[in-house]
């Protein structure tokens, strides 16, 4: 018990000084902290209320993608084993990620590098929006082609402008659930950040070389410089601030016929025409939810009928 202090620092016996000191400088900390919004109470409500913001997608009036375009990039699912549902490339964050760029202007951003995986949201945001950037100096609004080089990076403000990067796989740098190679978003733009689009069907492939690509069609997104494809992986699921979700690599699987399996198979989304509120995906499962309800309906109607005209026959 002689170690244990028996008064608060306000009494002046033993070290009071010192802890009287040490009391306020402690608070001192704590409201500069609060002042830069680095606690971290702060930044978990600073990260849930920006990463989760809608961004308005961009609209395709001649079904083509172009340079500088809004895009969600989409694996709409499969697998014969795995059963993979629909998922979106999205930035996987949480508090430690987050910082001020300088002490002058105290709005948060994310820092890189930072995680990538799978959601299954559909909702066009911050996390999982998308800039189509040019690494050859060619101007937004420009179409993007078939085996053209280009970048993928994330919208300004919060999420920071980083880009999609992967290199090949180490000991020491490897995806974390599959060891496969890894994908990240990184602040530096170089070499590692060039993706290109290469056509779905590999006999037509040649052909198509060249060609504009399509909003909402299936492609195959490759990695420059390792060769190989964007890669979603249903049998290993990550745990994130936002739920479960897949995890994303870089790597390129083949059937029996040396053709790419549906892990590797993308679409770029862009917001509908009609709806821009919407994406094409979403207004396809409204519209499929729309005509089973209608086909409940008319069965409904069907057996009130025929019910009906047993009662008049009797």
């Amino acid at each position: 018990m002689a170690h244990v202090r028996a008064y608060n620092p306000r009494v002046r016996v033993g070290n009071w000084k010192e802890d009287v000191t040490l009391k306020e400088e402690t608070l001192k900390d704590f409201i500069l902290q609060k002042d830069r919004g680095e606690l971290t109470v702060q930044k978990e409500g600073a990260l849930r209320q920006n990463i989760l913001q809608p961004v308005s997608l961009s609209v395709s009036q001649d079904g083509f993608l172009h340079f500088g375009d809004a895009i969600m990039l989409v694996n709409s699912g499969g697998g014969e084993h795995e059963q993979r549902a629909t998922c979106v490339l999205s930035i996987i964050a949480d508090s430690s990620n987050i910082a001020s760029r300088s002490q002058s202007n105290s709005v948060p951003q994310l820092l890189g590098p930072l995680q990538v995986g799978g959601s299954h949201s559909m909702t066009p945001c911050v996390r999982n929006a998308f800039i189509i950037t040019s690494v050859d100096g060619t101007s937004d609004g420009e179409l993007l082609r078939y085996d053209q080089s280009f970048a993928l990076r994330t919208t300004g403000d919060f999420a920071g402008e980083l880009f999609l990067s992967s290199d090949h796989r180490t000991f020491l740098k490897c995806a974390k659930k599959s060891r496969l190679q890894e994908l990240s978003l990184v602040e530096e733009f170089d070499f590692l950040c060039w993706w290109k689009v290469i056509y779905f069907d590999p006999q037509e492939r040649l052909e198509n070389e060249g060609y504009p690509v399509q909003v909402n069609s299936q492609v195959l997104i490759s990695h420059c410089k390792t060769n190989q494809c964007l890669a979603a992986l249903g049998n290993h699921i990550l745990w994130t601030p936002f739920g479960k979700e897949y995890e994303l690599t870089a790597h390129t699987f083949l059937d029996s016929h040396k053709a790419e399996r549906d892990n590797n198979h993308w679409l770029f989304f862009t917001a509908h025409p009609a709806n821009q509120n919407e994406t094409l995906m979403q207004l396809q499962q409204d519209t499929v939810i729309t005509d089973e309800q209608r086909g409940h309906t008319s069965k409904r109607v069907q057996l009130k009928r025929t019910e009906t005209e047993k009662e008049l026959t009797q």
